[in-house]
């Protein structure tokens, strides 16, 4: 799927609402956690519409390929490619990337949780090493730490609406497909 406009991009992220997290753990609002995300880049990233963006639509690939869990970042990262460019699909692709090269330098997690899968690992050396040399590591990093304290209990993200501006001023920053020709 390619996102070919906001109000498509906008059905999208309503959409997420109040779904459960797949992981069968604690209650979850993809759609307030994208909002919490998206505000937390807002406030410390303020010039970056970019990366904040990316925080408010790196989720979505949940409902794109619902069963997959490892494909659902590259999902969302091409179906938002063509509406929203590169940079946003390239933070929203190293999403599971910044999660597993900051897996090693997390504290102690608040309950047990099962052996990690291969996409929730620790990064090799020779993998953070790679990922270091990334031009969007630090920004990518700093979407994960967002979206991990976006996850806190009763932090407002606003509403969706206010992020059409943004995102109407990215679309249209895109060159259509063919146009350049």
């Amino acid at each position: 799927m390619e996102l070919r406009s906001v109000e498509e991009l906008m059905d999208l992220l309503h959409a997420c609402r109040t779904r459960s997290d797949p992981g069968g753990g604690d209650p979850f609002d993809p759609h307030e956690h994208a909002l919490r995300t998206a505000a937390l880049l807002r406030r410390s990233r303020p010039a970056d519409k970019e990366l904040q963006v990316a925080g408010l639509v790196h989720g979505i690939g949940r409902l794109l390929a619902p069963g997959d869990l490892d494909g659902q970042a590259d999902e969302a990262a091409d179906a938002v490619r063509p509406l929203l460019g590169e940079r946003v699909s390239r933070l929203v692709r190293l999403h599971p990337s910044a999660r597993r090269y900051l897996a090693p330098r997390r504290g102690p997690r608040a309950h047990p949780a099962p052996a990690p899968s291969r996409r929730e690992a620790p990064m090799t050396s020779a993998e953070a090493a790679a990922f270091e040399r990334e031009p969007l590591a630090d920004d990518a990093v700093a979407l994960r730490q967002a979206d991990e304290a976006a996850k806190a209990a009763g932090m407002e993200g606003g509403v969706l609406e206010d992020w059409r501006t943004v995102l109407e001023m990215l679309a249209s920053r895109q060159v259509p497909l063919g146009a350049a020709d």
